[in-house]
């Protein structure tokens, strides 16, 4: 199956129009290297393919030398870097590249932020366009299925996720099969080597505790209790997961301290196929007891993908009293303020009276089985 991707006519447009670098970041497996691929195969342009896991011309990269950079790039119309964060001074060697080799155009990928970032930041300001890819988004998905047919897919993406090779995939066994050497091979290469830990049995251990926290407040002093190290250790470890691009935090809205939880955020997993490995429960919606969670975690990361890839901005949040009221998403953009409560089936449900009363001018949606798609592909104001 041909899964289409956004971002292939955002890049294409760039390197059509636009004399920057493009730096594309996301998870290992979520089709990085497959996109810029397939762009410059219909560009037609003849391109050197560096990747940082290899150590070829890696010294020349590192050199800060622009007579040895023109030297390697002589000849080629694009230069494109795969897994860059790998290589010793990127940034600064992208900007010598960028700014005085003008007839080649550049690209960088990287799985991890960890070191690409922070490498290439201020070196590269105003020098590229920078990107995110995800694993397949339902609004990718709506561009070869119709609403029946991805409502149809549901169960299969809240259970296996949506990394692309999944797609590809038939039967229960070799999907597991995936997904466990997904976890086991590419979950902590970056964070293990980049990030300079040892024992990759505490951030296993870490991150199972947390997929069975998704949708629950989290206690970093508990988690740390629950592992024997201390609660700074643990929010250490999960940066570097978020920035490996395993999972993301969320924090509570408030504009009234006394009465809403701010100090403790909820968790999310950018791919549930992972977080249902991590705890080994492949099973079927039917036989599990926490689908509520996977509705929630699911919901979520796909209104991220949508929003990032429609290039739209606005801050999210969940939203929880000290007396328990709650919502599970709260969207804030411009002078809107929207609350939501998402729940798996056909249910629906009030805001909490506090919300209204806090928050008057906001408004309030219920997202479930029949509201999702609209919700996920931008097809309704909400």
């Amino acid at each position: 199956m041909l899964l289409p991707r956004t971002l292939t006519t955002v890049i294409t447009e760039k390197l059509h129009t636009s004399n920057k670098g493009i730096v594309l970041y996301g998870p290992r497996q979520s089709g990085k290297t497959t996109l810029i691929n397939s762009i410059i195969e219909d560009l037609k342009l003849r391109t050197l393919t560096i990747n940082g896991d290899q150590n070829r011309f890696i010294d020349i990269l590192s050199s800060r030398n622009a007579e040895k950079l023109k030297g390697l790039t002589a000849g080629y119309d694009l230069l494109f870097i795969d897994e860059a964060q790998r290589i010793p001074e990127i940034g600064i060697n992208l900007k010598i590249i960028l700014d005085s080799i003008k007839e080649v155009k550049v690209i960088a990928t990287g799985s991890s932020s960890l070191d690409l970032a922070s490498k290439i930041s201020e070196p590269l300001t105003g020098r590229v366009w920078t990107y995110r890819l995800y694993p397949i988004s339902y609004m990718e998905l709506s561009q070869i299925w119709n609403h029946a047919e991805l409502d149809t897919n549901i169960e299969d993406r809240l259970i296996y996720g949506s990394y692309p090779e999944v797609f590809t995939i038939a039967g229960y066994a070799q999907k597991k099969e995936y997904l466990q050497n997904l976890t086991d091979a590419y979950l902590y290469k970056d964070l293990l080597e980049l990030g300079d830990l040892r024992n990759s049995s505490k951030i296993r251990d870490l991150l199972k505790l947390i997929a069975f926290q998704v949708g629950s407040l989290v206690s970093l002093s508990e988690l740390g209790s629950s592992l024997g190290m201390g609660k700074d250790t643990v929010d250490r470890y999960i940066d570097l997961l978020e920035k490996s691009f395993v999972i993301f935090r969320m924090r509570g809205f408030s504009r009234n301290l006394r009465k809403e939880i701010v100090k403790m955020g909820k968790i999310y997993f950018y791919d549930l196929g992972i977080r249902n490995m991590l705890i080994d429960n492949l099973n079927l919606l039917k036989d599990r007891n926490d689908v509520g969670q996977l509705w929630e975690n699911f919901i979520i990361v796909e209104r991220m993908k949508y929003l990032s890839y429609s290039k739209q901005t606005a801050s999210r949040y969940f939203w929880r009293t000290h007396t328990g009221a709650e919502l599970d998403y709260v969207e804030e953009s411009g002078n809107q303020l929207q609350g939501f409560e998402f729940k798996y089936g056909i249910k629906t449900s009030k805001p909490p009276a506090s919300w209204n009363l806090t928050y008057p001018a906001s408004s309030y949606s219920c997202i479930n089985k029949d509201t999702y798609l609209p919700f996920l592909l931008g097809e309704n104001s909400s």
